[in-house]
């Protein structure tokens, strides 16, 4: 009787746990503190599935309730790599060359608005574990641009810590929102840390940099992130530091970030960097070692290969604890806490954002201010720019003239319109001019692509519609083509049948040689698609692609091959475009002449993103692996400057580039230069709009342009001395915090006391007028220099700055209060310290001692720092 008893306890207890309602546990009620909440959940947790919530795809637990989370995303310079068509604002390098931290907080909070938006729609449609639509972005990128030749330093804010973190710590403010309980979205500030290059390199590399330069100019923004912005995340980095790897580093990761900073946050491993340990580093000897002692080291995600799943392992073998285990997941789930994501909609006031929110008016407005305010004007000789718009003929030249691919630069979204500088010009002067376009030559090369005559798909094209961005279900509609040209307005529906947004197509032909030859095919498509030759995947731009992109397939004679493009559209204008052709050897001569008939020539040239960017296979003249072998402009588009110049027509220079240029040639002979970096969906508006005077340029740059390569240490070569512009003792051909105007800025005083008592802060203001005619924008810039110091010290440093707009005539004060810290340098231990002696300040439109024309003076005021 007693034992029918207990068996009978046994069997009901788990039946009675299977009824319970997971929304009465703790973890789910919302009148709860936060720890407690965390606590609970994870207590209910098996090992394995503590293990698979710390992976970057989290699956879901639905025995608690708890959805699958994608931690990965992306949120640069807008909303990226989603199924849906986003604002995107200039690239990072750009926006920081607008010196504007305002204008990027919003930018940020925009980008959010518009994730949350996609986020809440994925919740509704049980979406969550898809990648790119949750709400940790794995952004902003806060390395320093040390060497521009890094082709990843375009998703920076440049060289220097100071604007950098101050950029940094905006971005962050902007896009966590201000709520005191909910996070808009989560900031992640990375790569944590010393890794700006090489790319082909990244995963082996070992970086020892000497103390000074880890706190001087390595850890400055992350500090500012982490102590002062709060940012919620933080990535390690590839490389190792010291001998080990970032993601397990004693110093970085549990002395600096988790003890000092006192960071609470989580941490996510860059993509693959956990089995890095192994495969390259070689640091351990298995991935559950690795594992392991990323997670003692506080790493809490591990992105890409899913090696964590070995700490299941690692626990039952001793190597680790599962309360070790339990740290990081609490860390996880109180991040998606945070968010708002186990609390009710209706609680959380971010979760009322519709999708309708995707390119609000008010974004795309400010995806064009930013895009003005990003331009910087580097040389203008008097009477070239603004152009009048009463000229009657206009050449435009140049790969980046209608090159929309580069204006998004990379980790990018997808507009509904993006909008190149050929596209601009004609808008604005509309039938009152007449404008001739070239492409005039390759970023690298004087060949191009010509397409060919006719069809090489002699049985036609078939052409399937589905109604669903999967081609799944039925097919709605079947035509036949003769080519593979789809275009369609945005909003018009492509078929009978078929809806105006969020459809497919799958393209199917075959082609029979006449002839052993290569096949060239240059493709066009807005948003996806991807191409499969036999059935074997050959070309993959499923996640999103505006621009072209070149295909070239071997065929033998008489072989038949089938051909099966697919296509995705979300909406806006919808475009899939495969034309074959060949390439052939531009004449510059002749489109030298073309252009001699008109009254001004607008080169639109520079690099690329599909030339600089992250880990690509790129190897042309003066690129490799992403990164450049030289920063001078390629010699073709040198050449075909020559040839344009040589007609004794005024010539413009414009550039595309998210990293500095040596122009020494264009310097001297081309009388404008313009740099209007990877601006955006609205980089050609803002373009057309400076050079015909209908906004004043006031862009600054974030990074030093040198005359050339000779002038740039090794690129691994970690060691600051003579880099930047705190280090460089040469001369350069743009410095740093460069740029001209329309109009003329004039510093009257400058007020500061003679003497400051070491310890205290320290006010400077100054007297700025517009002594131009017309309205403009200065960025006031506040430099200090530590001339009395014998130990290691910037040449001079930025302090502060501000962007200022006045009317012609007017005047304003400047006020500047720097803290105690600001005036402090950093000695050969990593301590801050405040030197007594003589301090120099300056205040103005640049560095002072700039050799270049400017439209503004900079004034300087000597301190004694006493006891």
């Amino acid at each position: 009787m007693k034992r029918t008893t207990i068996l009978s306890v046994c069997i009901l207890i788990p039946v009675l746990l299977r009824g319970q309602d997971f929304k009465s546990f703790p973890m789910w009620n919302t009148a709860l503190p936060l720890e407690q909440r965390v606590k609970d959940l994870t207590g209910r947790l098996s090992l394995e599935e503590k293990v698979g919530q710390m992976l970057n795809a989290a699956p879901a637990i639905p025995r608690l309730g708890i959805p699958a989370y994608e931690w990965w995303n992306e949120v640069l310079h807008g909303v990226a790599r989603t199924p849906y068509k986003t604002t995107v604002f200039p690239q990072a390098i750009g926006m920081a060359a607008t010196w504007d931290a305002g204008s990027l907080k919003l930018m940020a909070q925009y980008s959010a608005i518009e994730g949350r938006g996609i986020s809440n729609k994925a919740i509704r449609e049980g979406k969550t574990g898809d990648r790119y639509l949750g709400l940790t972005y794995w952004t902003p990128n806060i390395n320093i641009f040390r060497d521009p030749r890094w082709g990843r330093g375009q998703e920076t804010y440049g060289e220097d810590p100071f604007l950098t973190a101050k950029m940094g710590a905006a971005f962050v403010n902007g896009l966590q929102g201000d709520d005191p309980k909910y996070l808009l979205a989560a900031a992640c500030a990375k790569h944590y840390a010393v890794h700006s290059g090489p790319e082909p390199t990244r995963h082996s590399d070992n970086i020892n940099p000497s103390t000074y330069d880890l706190w001087d100019t390595y850890l400055p923004a992350f500090k500012e992130l982490v102590v002062n912005a709060g940012v919620a995340g933080v990535m390690c980095a590839y490389n190792a530091v010291n001998s080990q790897p970032c993601c397990a580093n004693d110093l970085l990761m549990n002395d600096i970030l988790r003890r000092q900073w006192k960071f609470t946050g989580y941490v996510t491993s860059d993509c693959w960097a956990i089995d890095d340990f192994v495969k390259n580093h070689k640091s351990h000897k298995s991935t559950a070692a690795a594992s392991a002692d990323a997670v003692f080291h506080g790493t809490d995600v591990e992105c890409g290969t899913s090696v964590y799943k070995s700490l299941v392992e690692a626990v039952k073998t001793g190597i680790i604890t599962e309360k070790e285990i339990d740290v990081s997941v609490a860390r996880l789930f109180t991040i998606r806490y945070r968010l708002g994501l186990f609390d009710p909609a209706e609680k959380v006031k971010y979760r009322q954002i519709s999708e309708n929110i995707l390119e609000a008016p008010e974004h795309k407005a400010h995806a064009l201010k930013m895009a003005r305010q990003s331009i910087v004007l580097l040389k203008n000789t008097p009477g070239v720019l603004p152009l009048a718009k009463s000229a009657k003929k206009i050449a435009v030249v140049g790969p980046n003239a209608d090159n929309k691919i580069a204006q998004l630069g990379n980790y990018n979204g997808f507009p509904s319109r993006n909008v190149s500088v050929l596209d601009a010009i004609k808008e604005k002067l509309g039938s009152r001019a007449s404008i001739s376009y070239d492409e005039g030559v390759s970023f690298t090369s004087d060949t191009l692509f010509t397409p060919d005559e006719g069809s090489l798909y002699a049985g036609g094209v078939e052409m399937a519609y589905y109604n669903n961005t999967k081609l799944e279900g039925p097919v709605i509609y079947n035509t036949m083509a003769h080519q593979i040209d789809f275009a369609m307005a945005e909003g018009q529906a492509p078929a009978p049948g078929v809806s105006n947004v969020n459809y497919s197509i799958r393209f199917s032909t075959t082609i029979k040689p006449v002839a052993d030859e290569t096949i060239t095919w240059k493709m066009e498509g807005d948003d996806g698609y991807r191409l499969r030759v036999n059935d074997s995947l050959m070309l993959n731009s499923w996640n999103g692609s505006q621009g072209q992109r070149n295909f070239r397939l071997k065929v033998k004679k008489d072989k038949t091959y089938k051909i099966v493009l697919e296509y995705w559209q979300g909406n806006g204008n919808a475009t899939m475009r495969m034309k074959s052709g060949s390439y052939k050897k531009a004449d510059m001569t002749t489109i030298a002449n073309r252009a001699a008939q008109s009254d001004v020539i607008v080169f639109v040239g520079g690099i690329s993103p599909e030339l600089e960017g992250e880990a690509m296979s790129v190897n042309a003249k003066g690129f490799l692996g992403g990164d450049r072998t030289s920063i001078l402009l390629p010699a073709v588009q040198t050449e075909m400057l020559k040839q344009l110049q040589a007609t004794g027509k005024p010539v413009v220079l414009v550039l595309l580039t998210g990293s500095a240029i040596a122009m020494p040639w264009e310097n001297e002979h081309i009388p404008a230069i313009v740099n209007a970096w990877y601006g955006g969906q609205s980089a050609g508006t803002a373009v057309a709009d400076v050079l015909f005077g209908d906004y004043n340029p006031a862009g600054r740059l974030p990074v030093t342009f040198y005359k050339n390569d000779a002038d740039l240490p090794d690129l691994l070569d970690y060691n600051m001395k003579g880099r930047t512009y705190r280090y460089f003792k040469g001369a350069v051909q743009y410095p740093f915090g460069y740029g001209l105007s329309y109009t003329k800025f004039h510093y009257s005083y400058i007020k500061a006391p003679l003497q400051l008592k070491k310890g205290k802060p320290l006010v400077v203001e100054a007297m700025l007028t517009n002594t131009g005619k017309v309205k403009g924008e200065e960025v006031v810039q506040l430099y200090v220099a530590h001339s009395g110091t014998k130990q290691m010290a910037p040449i001079r440093a930025l302090a502060g700055f501000r962007r200022i707009a006045l009317e012609a005539g007017a005047t304003a004060k400047v006020r500047f209060e720097l803290t105690a810290d600001q005036l402090m340098l950093v000695d050969a231990n990593g301590k801050r310290y405040q030197p007594e002696g003589a301090l120099t300040i300056s205040v103005g439109g640049g560095q002072p001692g700039v050799t270049q024309t400017t439209t503004s003076n900079v004034l300087q005021h000597n301190i004694m720092i006493n006891k």
